[in-house]
């Protein structure tokens, strides 16, 4: 996947109507396996791509249980391809595919008894199992289904959580992963980095018995690992937690055109970030935006002793425009701004 993003080649996610169950090509993309999801099985997969050479494709999710074998694509394999976003064409909606996979699995094994039963009836006649009514359910926060996401696939395929986040690392001078590999092998050695833990390995020290880590992180541009010695690793442990954002400060060695990666010290994100962004402007349609919806994704933020102010900005038209600026402060953190990307009538996000 990192050898692919260096060279510039797009990954598209699994579909269930376009991938195969092993990894393909088509149109100069690489198509991710459907049988490289976590706990769906290659024979599972196997078996629904033949389903759909032969009938087509999936129309919609009933059309799916009704044709796979649920003895192979049972409910967990429904959930794991639904947050790896196989079945973004069918709903994008994944959180309410998830909250209807048990009963979605249900119907389907239905389906299959009432197909057996109708197969060694004497007059084949077989009555039809009643679609089942799905739950609603809201869309998740783009920070969260980037999460589930990389749980089931094992890494940020569509996107990061740090995405949104980069002009105000920017501005707190901290340097992307892709940046500072160029700048370290021309002499560079000090940088300020940001990145979501994905691990931590620890490791005893052979000569005294103290512990050093391993580190793993990603960014938006690629994944990269430091290692911090015993002193550096007792200060900073707790910030090291696997799923936490952070910024840390690394010193950088580069030979024969490797790159490692040394950390000193590392603090939370929102600590590194804190005073960066003053206001977020939320731009929306008035005619289209729902206002409740706007208000739950608002509320877990607001509050905030030293955050920042959320301004509305509606268009008018006639580029005539009007703001509206929230009472209180708000965590303009990369969970709200994913929350509030995920309301309808919510065009776009920037900075003040």
């Amino acid at each position: 996947y990192q050898d692919a993003r260096r060279m510039g080649v797009t990954i598209r996610p699994p579909d269930i109507n376009r991938s195969a169950a092993d990894f393909d090509v088509a149109e100069g993309e690489v198509l991710y396996a459907l049988g490289a999801v976590r706990n769906v099985g290659l024979q599972a997969m196997e078996h629904l791509v033949a389903l759909r050479e032969e009938g087509g494709r999936f129309r919609d999710l009933f059309d799916f249980v009704e044709r796979v074998d649920p003895k192979l694509v049972n409910r967990r394999a429904i959930e794991n391809l639904a947050r790896a976003g196989a079945f973004d064409n069918l709903n994008p909606n994944r959180a309410e595919i998830i909250a209807a996979a048990e009963t979605l699995a249900a119907y389907g094994q239905s389906v299959a008894a009432e197909r057996a039963a109708a197969q060694t009836s004497l007059f084949g006649d077989q009555s039809e199992a009643a679609r089942p009514r799905l739950p609603r359910r809201d869309p998740w926060p783009e920070t969260e289904q980037l999460d589930e996401e990389r749980a089931a696939v094992g890494f940020y395929l569509t996107g990061h959580p740090l995405e949104s986040m980069i002009g105000a690392l920017r501005r707190r001078r901290s340097t992307l992963l892709s940046d500072a590999l160029v700048q370290a092998e021309n002499g560079a050695e000090a940088f300020r980095m940001a990145g979501i833990v994905r691990r931590r390995q620890e490791r005893a020290s052979a000569r005294t018995g103290e512990k050093f880590a391993f580190v793993s992180l990603s960014d938006p541009t690629g994944e990269y690992e430091v290692l911090f010695p015993p002193e550096q690793l007792r200060r900073c442990r707790e910030v090291l937690e696997p799923g936490r954002a952070v910024v840390i400060k690394v010193r950088a060695k580069s030979s024969d055109g490797e790159v490692r990666f040394f950390g000193d010290d590392a603090e939370p994100l929102e600590k590194a970030l804190e005073g960066v962004t003053a206001a977020l402007r939320v731009h929306v349609s008035p005619s289209a935006v729902d206002m409740d919806g706007l208000k739950r994704r608002l509320a877990p933020a607001a509050g905030a002793e030293r955050g920042g102010d959320v301004i509305l900005i509606a268009a008018l038209g006639a580029g005539r425009e009007v703001e509206l600026k929230l009472p209180g402060r708000f965590t303009l953190d990369a969970s709200l701004r994913g929350a509030l990307k995920t309301v309808p009538g919510v065009a776009f996000l920037e900075e003040a």
